[in-house]
């Protein structure tokens, strides 16, 4: 009964922008961390950057200094703010949160469907 739903994704050429949001819903207890995996052609699927509940943040070394994570605790959703996109950023990008629902009050770990990003050069 716990979903996660993205939006944003699209296409853009390099150098440009997207912001990304992953709205979480159902019978939830609780959200702790809260973040985004992409995954591209032939290759594993990579942390792109997370938020504890407390606002703590960790992001992967490629997307450090152009990329944003933040959250809105009262909305359950996360954003992924992505600016100076390059081509090596092309992916799908998965939102994933870890959460508590009120039947089970155990951490699971939920994923959303994935966004397609392409970036043109």
């Amino acid at each position: 009964q716990v979903q996660l739903v993205e939006s944003g994704g699209g296409l853009v050429q390099a150098g440009g922008s997207l912001r990304l949001s992953c709205a979480a819903s159902g019978s939830i207890f609780n959200i702790d961390a809260m973040g985004w995996y992409h995954q591209a052609p032939g290759k594993q699927r990579e942390l792109v950057a997370t938020i504890t509940s407390g606002g703590r943040t960790v992001y992967a070394d490629s997307v450090k200094g152009r990329f944003t994570i933040s959250r809105d605790n009262a909305k359950r959703t996360v954003y992924l703010q992505m600016n100076s996109l390059k081509p090596e950023d092309t992916a799908v990008y998965y939102c994933y949160a870890d959460i508590s629902t009120w039947a089970r009050q155990t951490w699971s770990n939920y994923w959303g469907q994935g966004t397609q990003v392409t970036v043109s050069s």
